[in-house]
């Protein structure tokens, strides 16, 4: 696999307290890349970053070969990075239905509110789209009579919409019923493999990472504790010690 993002000594303090410490990372063309790690230890910002909501102090970060180091989020997204939130970011007050339109709306250059809910075409692709994410059925529901399971799907639908190469999501389970979050996974990697799209995701749930990431990397302070396969990484002592708190077992 080629590299399809890299950062290199990514720099970036909020007073004393380092986010970002020299971070080097190569995200691989078509991988799930999962980012683990204490509350504080800089992985949201890491994401911030990488889609242009904060400038590096320090480094750089490359996508697909080219420098995107402090561009705008806008400028960011029509290079092909999409970006879901630990909170969805709905139009509540519209149907899931609409939501999906407007965003496939947005990506055609499309800037009139309501105009291109009229279109056949954009609909059409609207429907296609969240029938791709098993959202059929609540596809006329408004957005906030939803679950938190459902609202998920629907908020990286919307980012799915954007047809990125690249997508990164902090904590897509945030939130959802124990019950639902492998269902709510499992349909995610589902339609980003198929769309040939690569994921960086943050996440709390260690099933989660073990079950669906291809590489895991382990943020402490502002730093790469650790970075490799989900079976290696999860069982390493420092990493069962200073990230997920438990002693590791004896020999």
């Amino acid at each position: 696999m080629s590299v399809l993002l890299e950062a290199r000594g990514l720099r970036l303090a909020f007073g004393g307290v380092k986010a970002a410490d020299g971070i080097d990372l190569a995200v691989m063309r078509g991988e799930f890349l999962a980012i683990i790690g204490p509350n504080g230890a800089g992985k949201t910002t890491f994401i911030n970053m990488t889609t242009g909501y904060l400038r590096p102090q320090g480094g750089s970060i490359h996508y697909d070969g080219e420098e995107i180091t402090g561009l705008a989020p806008r400028a960011i997204v029509k290079r092909g990075i999409g970006r879901s939130f630990q909170l969805p970011q709905l139009f509540t007050e519209h149907t899931v239905l609409q939501n999906a339109a407007l965003a496939i709306a947005a990506r055609r250059g499309v800037w009139q509110p309501f105009a291109p809910l009229l279109s056949v075409g954009v609909i059409d692709e609207a429907r296609e789209l969240l029938s791709r994410f098993g959202l059929d059925g609540i596809r006329e529901s408004r957005a906030d009579t939803l679950n938190e399971g459902a609202r998920k799907l629907a908020d990286i639908a919307m980012a799915v919409a954007l047809r990125p190469r690249l997508l990164l999501m902090d904590e897509p389970t945030s939130g959802v019923a124990a019950s639902e979050k492998m269902a709510v996974v499992e349909t995610l990697a589902r339609v980003l493999r198929e769309a040939e799209v690569t994921a960086v995701f943050v996440e709390h749930d260690m099933d989660v990472v073990e079950r669906f990431s291809d590489r895991v990397a382990v943020w402490s302070q502002g730093r790469i504790l650790a970075l490799g396969p989900p079976g290696e990484v999860l069982r390493d002592p420092e990493v069962l010690r200073e990230v997920i708190g438990v002693a590791a077992p004896h020999a």
